[in-house]
């Protein structure tokens, strides 16, 4: 957020002075004449204006975040408000305005600067413009159905990132990872513990393809990895490439991001739905917002090719060893804890369901087992709420609006 502001505030500096300049040489004058006097009220008007902007922008974005973080998970902070350009824009239009304005201010002593004076005018209706436009804008940011499909969005685009390949015909599974014996060496994390947010896979495909070896990550993207635990096993010719050079392949963070985290949406997402399922909170349509998220998310998800584990060179011999989720993963992660908090909500079994028979229509056959044991699962749970057998019919019927459109 404070990089935005800072580039306003350099960019104030730089047009300052450039202005300034053009304004010595044009000598351009407004068709009335200011007194020095009027022109510096006016600018102290302009100046306490993007003062109180930027107090209040600020003030009301930090109980916007406490209240929405609150109310669906604190995970939207980093994933969603902090990463917001109309925002950081708009804060950023705020610093450059206010901090251009003290500089016509301090340029206006016996002589009125026009050019310069215009240009705060002009920046000064713009921030105003732009500080109603940011009232409108925040308060539909946060509404939950706009955070949920912007955390979809997300998601759409690292998938298509880690997944980049589409299924093409008939879908086989994934082979078994083959077995590579016991490792020459280990490498050992150091530094500062941390979430692993991304591996540069090509360098280190390369660096095992030049030794002739093997390289096996130990992690996947998104775990904890403390100080000291083993973060590659070296195979074969692997063992010589340098640890330094294994090490800087892997960017650490004090916690998760979307760049190559493809199960982080769905975390997110279920974490938003699961809130709203919570007896302070009870918002079952929350949930069910969040499950079309999650239902578009799953259908991205079965359509691609999912990584086999290993990376080959050219000429098809192992060179790299990646353990990434699996079908049945996912399938749990957006599933499993939505049905165990919101079985016994009407809206929440039936668009679950509805989700479910979908994805077993439209997907390839190797995607279908895994969504049948969440849909028996599903039935499961519903029988061991001792429903009444109105409401247990009720319950089993498949609604993509929870409980809206007609029974089917």
């Amino acid at each position: 957020m404070w990089i935005a502001p800072l580039a306003g505030y350099v960019v104030s500096l730089i047009l300052i002075r450039a202005l300034g300049r053009l304004d010595d040489w044009l000598g351009w004058t407004w068709h009335w004449t200011l007194s020095p006097e009027v022109a510096q009220s006016g600018l102290e008007v302009f100046i306490a204006a993007m003062l109180s902007f930027i107090v209040f922008t600020f003030s009301s974005l930090l109980v916007a975040i406490q209240v929405a973080s609150a109310q669906l998970t604190p995970r939207i902070i980093a994933t969603t408000l902090l990463r917001d350009n109309p925002i950081r824009l708009i804060v950023a239009l705020f610093v450059l305005t206010m901090a251009f304005n003290v500089g016509v201010l301090v340029r206006t002593h016996d002589t009125v600067p026009y050019l310069l004076l215009t240009a705060a005018l002009v920046l000064t209706g713009v921030s105003i413009a732009a500080f109603l436009y940011l009232i409108d804008y925040a308060a539909r940011l946060l509404r939950p159905v706009s955070i949920v499909w912007r955390i979809g969005e997300a998601g759409l685009a690292v998938l298509e990132q880690v997944y980049p390949a589409p299924i093409e015909g008939i879908h086989t599974p994934s082979p078994p990872l083959p077995a590579l014996g016991p490792a020459s060496r280990e490498v050992q994390h150091r530094g500062t513990s941390g979430i692993v947010l991304a591996v540069d896979l090509r360098r280190l495909s390369r660096e095992a393809a030049r030794a002739d070896g093997i390289i096996e990550f130990t992690h996947r993207v998104g775990d904890f990895v403390a100080v000291g635990e083993p973060i590659f096993r070296l195979h074969a010719g692997a063992a010589e490439v340098d640890d330094e050079v294994l090490r800087a392949a892997v960017a650490f963070g004090p916690e998760r991001t979307l760049e190559q985290d493809a199960t982080f949406a769905f975390r997110v997402i279920v974490d938003v739905a699961i809130k709203a399922l919570s007896s302070a909170i009870n918002d079952p349509t929350t949930a069910v917002l969040a499950i079309d998220q999650l239902h578009r998310l799953l259908r991205a998800v079965g359509r691609r090719h999912l990584h086999d584990d290993v990376i080959r060179d050219a000429g098809g011999a192992i060179r790299l060893v990646l353990r990434t989720p699996n079908w049945e993963d996912f399938v749990a992660l957006a599933c499993r804890e939505i049905r165990l908090y919101g079985a016994s909500n009407f809206q929440v079994a039936r668009r679950l369901r509805a989700m479910l028979e979908n994805l077993m229509r439209t997907l390839p056959e190797a995607r279908v087992p895994a969504l049948r044991e969440e849909l028996e699962l599903l039935d499961w749970a519903l029988e061991q709420l001792h429903m009444a057998p109105r409401d247990l019919a009720l319950a089993r019927v498949p609604d993509l609006q929870g409980l809206g459109s007609a029974s089917r």
